[in-house]
């Protein structure tokens, strides 16, 4: 084989290896561009379930969805780029407001085969989505509705008594210990944010018993 044949060969291998690297960067480009409208889409998602919007919040999960499952479908193609960081945080933002939604609604916890995420970013995502159970908790103590409080408590409860299980690496898990560690933190201060709601709640009733009675009594 000639010299000139070699080089032609080598060409060749070059050119097809700047294809797929072409092919990749832009893949890369249009995965970060989409896991940022993404993130945008899932925060405002959240903010709409805070104001009771829900059907907004729904509309704008399902612009998330559309974006997740464009930005997915091309970035597995790559498994550096499916697994990059900025990726798998767009996923657990996914996951997060998705649960949020479910939660406060009422309705079942959504499922991250269904949903396409992939189990760390979801588990992560379900411990996020505590850390909102506080502000849909706290705002209901401000309303007076110890009750819808005490769901909130509950289901914050019910998150970390299942994360603690998760007993992995983290690099298995994504760092899920410190999400857990957060949820342990907010579900405690929630507690006690609603035990003093209770007992000044309890209170109230108990003086107005007493203003009651002695109006009565008059």
């Amino acid at each position: 084989m000639g010299a000139t044949d070699f080089g032609g060969e080598l060409e060749g291998i070059i050119e097809r290896i700047r294809a797929d690297l072409t092919r990749k960067s832009d893949i890369r480009d249009r995965a970060l561009q989409r896991s940022r409208s993404m993130i945008r889409f899932c925060a405002n998602c959240i903010r709409a379930a805070h104001r009771h919007e829900f059907d907004h919040a729904r509309a704008l999960l399902a612009e998330a969805q559309a974006a997740a499952a464009e930005m997915v479908g091309e970035a597995r193609t790559y498994s550096d780029i499916y697994y990059a960081g900025y990726v798998q945080d767009a996923m657990k933002e996914l996951a997060e407001a998705a649960i949020v939604v479910a939660v406060v609604t009422g309705e079942t916890y959504p499922d991250p085969d269904v949903l396409g995420i992939e189990y760390p970013a979801y588990l992560n995502g379900l411990g996020e989505a505590a850390g909102e159970m506080r502000r849909f908790a706290l705002d209901s103590i401000r309303r007076g509705d110890v009750e819808e409080a005490e769901r909130m408590l509950s289901i914050m409860d019910d998150i970390y008594t299942h994360l603690v299980t998760m007993d992995f690496a983290d690099s298995m898990t994504g760092g899920l210990r410190r999400t857990t560690d957060m949820v342990r933190g907010v579900t405690e201060r929630t507690r006690g944010d609603l035990t003093i709601a209770v007992r000044q709640e309890r209170l109230q009733e108990r003086l107005q018993a007493l203003e009651k009675r002695l109006d009565e009594g008059r």
